[in-house]
């Protein structure tokens, strides 16, 4: 890419020294180089293929005697993100990133001989496209910058560390991924900075919305909206601090708190709901040891705390049921939990380390041990209907770095279900980049 821009600055200034003189053109190169400098370019990207040997039935943990003993596979690009900054100058930046979860959505028009040449709309792919970030920064100094936009939302390790080169398992770590927006982003202000080993951020939000909780995702939907703005009738704020004062380990602290039933287009009323507000608060610890020799570790739990569940539960299975013409309310019309909980280690060890010649060259070889658990549905009054919810996984694989922006991935994974149901064992092998190009 820095090849390209100086050959097409070159091929310019060539063309301003015939027109304008040799003098003329070497200014208005120098104010090119310096425009095209201030640009920044970079992105992500995973590609993961999986043979899951378990049912993906529909009915696998109502009946799951009916279902033991298949498999099936999937070919999946979980994200691919482009990033793109700017310096405006004096202290001014824009940054921005797009995402394609799932190799983005489409659709096209076709003419159907079946029905007599008619035209009809058909969906192509499913998938995502988002906006994920999209701000205007401030920086005052190191230790004071102002952000405002669609921002990252750091609660937990994965929304902090969610490059594919920052966890060894082919998908982002399962537990803070199912119960919590992940990556989360949403429109607001941060007010952060670092001074010494330590770094903090706060931000200022709108509240989650409890209409699109559930009993396997816990709030994970609750940041993303159906129409076309995000609903802001109630507000939360966040907190970040790191701590990098022992050598090799970073500590990090975050929390989250926000009511969240009151946040929709369709506001839970009557003497039931007099009083309660969905109040979602979330705490969590997360490290990363890095030797930067041939040990990297991580680790994390989150705990989270949903008052008012029963109501959300009665609101969002029952009372849009009453309301005329919300039948199409994209609510999930679940149970919901009071409490939900993760936890999450993983280490590994860098077997090229051992040979000079291959350490030389900025190859790794990680071998690694992953274990989490998540339950989604840890206190609840419907706890007993979903034991499913509550699941260790195991993993063991190799990461191999040819160099640092790109890895690929091999692991064997497996979901260790309550007794009653079929563990959820897996192979995945994935390629992944990571880097800034520009």
């Amino acid at each position: 890419m820095k090849k390209l821009l100086f050959i097409t600055l070159c091929i310019t200034t060539f063309a301003l020294s015939a027109i304008a003189g040799d003098s003329i053109a070497e200014a208005r190169l120098a104010r090119l180089h310096n425009f095209a400098s201030r640009f920044s370019l970079g992105g992500y990207g995973e590609a993961v293929m999986t043979r899951n040997f378990y049912s993906d039935h529909i009915n696998r943990y109502k009946m799951p005697e009916n279902y033991a003993g298949e498999s099936h596979g999937r070919f999946d690009l979980p994200h691919v993100v482009i990033n793109l900054g700017f310096d405006f100058g004096k202290g001014w930046t824009l940054g921005s990133e797009i995402e394609f979860e799932h190799g983005g959505n489409g659709s096209a028009v076709e003419m159907d001989a079946d029905e007599s040449g008619e035209y009809e709309a058909e969906v192509e792919k499913g998938g995502e496209v988002n906006l994920e970030q999209v701000w205007i920064q401030k920086s005052f100094m190191p230790q004071l910058n102002v952000r405002m936009g669609e921002i990252i939302v750091p609660v937990g390790a994965t929304n902090q560390y969610h490059m594919p080169t920052e966890f060894f398992t082919c998908y982002r770590p399962e537990g803070e991924n199912t119960l919590f927006p992940c990556t989360w982003h949403q429109l607001g202000v941060s007010l952060w900075g670092r001074a010494g080993d330590w770094r903090y951020e706060t931000l200022f939000l709108s509240g989650l919305n409890a209409d699109q909780f559930g009993a396997q995702s816990f709030v994970h939907y609750g940041a993303t909206s159906p129409y076309e703005f995000k609903i802001a009738n109630t507000y939360a704020t966040a907190v970040r601090i790191d701590n990098y004062s022992v050598k090799n380990l970073r500590i990090g602290l975050s929390g989250y708190y926000g009511t969240s039933l009151k946040n929709s287009l369709t506001r839970a009323a009557g003497a039931r709901f007099a009083g309660k507000h969905g109040g979602l608060a979330i705490g969590a610890i997360d490290f990363t040891y890095d030797n930067h020799r041939n040990i990297v570790a991580r680790g994390n739990f989150d705990y989270a705390h949903l008052s008012d569940a029963d109501d959300i539960t009665y609101f969002n299975q029952y009372s849009f049921a009453t309301h005329k013409g919300q039948d199409g309310q994209p609510s999930k019309h679940q149970p919901v939990a009071s409490t939900a909980l993760c936890g999450n280690l993983e280490i590994g060890y860098d077997f090229f380390s051992l040979s000079p010649t291959l350490a030389q060259r900025g190859q790794k070889l990680f071998l690694f041990a992953h274990y989490e658990y998540y339950n989604s549905m840890a206190s609840s009054t419907y706890k007993d209907a979903y034991q499913w919810c509550g699941k260790h996984r195991v993993a063991v694989g190799l990461n191999y770095y040819p160099m640092k922006q790109i890895v690929l991935k091999g692991e064997y994974s497996n979901r260790l279900m309550p007794a009653s149901f079929n563990n959820e064992p897996s192979i995945s092998l994935s390629v992944a980049y990571c880097g800034w190009f520009l």
